[in-house]
């Protein structure tokens, strides 16, 4: 499965892991958000790594947790769905707007294969600084360079280079980013 081959989603195994993730998950989303230290913990139990100062905000949705990796400073808005049939790779100080859909699974165009339940993944990278606006849904086996800012609403269903903004379905660069802005 992680290595892209097609692979059967209810095999015993797999349907272990994604109750964990379940019940991680929910443990994650239904925790007081006057307890950030309880949050936090679910949120490292289920992820594969979480970096320092990472703040998401639930509900989050994910298939496993375990192959999802989050840079230390980033931000995750309400209503995230990760579905990390394959690697997640979040970088440091992204900015992740609410309900953004990072989907590493695809299915076989083949209509005997699909009806036989074969799927298969391929991963997906976010480098670090990027900014995908909100409604942002990232196709598999997408990589987004860093400081690359995606417009709400936009679909990637493609490749992204570093220091560019994209915008629409399928999203298209539109400028590149090269000035550099003191703050």
């Amino acid at each position: 499965m992680l290595a892209g081959e097609l692979y059967l989603a209810d095999d015993p195994e797999l349907v272990a892991e994604s109750l964990r993730a379940a019940v991680l998950s929910e443990r994650f989303n239904t925790c007081s958000p006057t307890a950030p230290e309880a949050r936090r913990a679910a949120l490292t139990e289920l992820l594969g790594s979480l970096g320092e100062d990472v703040e998401v905000r639930p509900p989050l949705r994910v298939d496993y947790g375990s192959h999802i990796s989050i840079g230390p400073r980033t931000f995750v808005n309400f209503g995230a769905v990760f579905l990390d049939v394959a690697a997640i790779t979040i970088g440091a100080d992204v900015q992740i707007g609410p309900n953004v859909q990072l989907l590493t699974p695809t299915h076989p165009i083949d209509p005997e294969q699909r009806r036989a339940k074969w799927e298969a993944a391929q991963p997906i990278t976010v480098g670090d600084n990027v900014w995908l606006g909100g409604g942002v849904i990232v196709c598999p086996g997408v990589t987004i360079g860093a400081n690359t800012v995606v417009g709400a609403g936009s679909v990637v269903t493609k490749d992204l280079p570093p220091n560019v903004v994209a915008v629409g379905n399928p999203a298209r660069v539109t400028r590149t980013i090269n000035e550099v802005h003191e703050v």
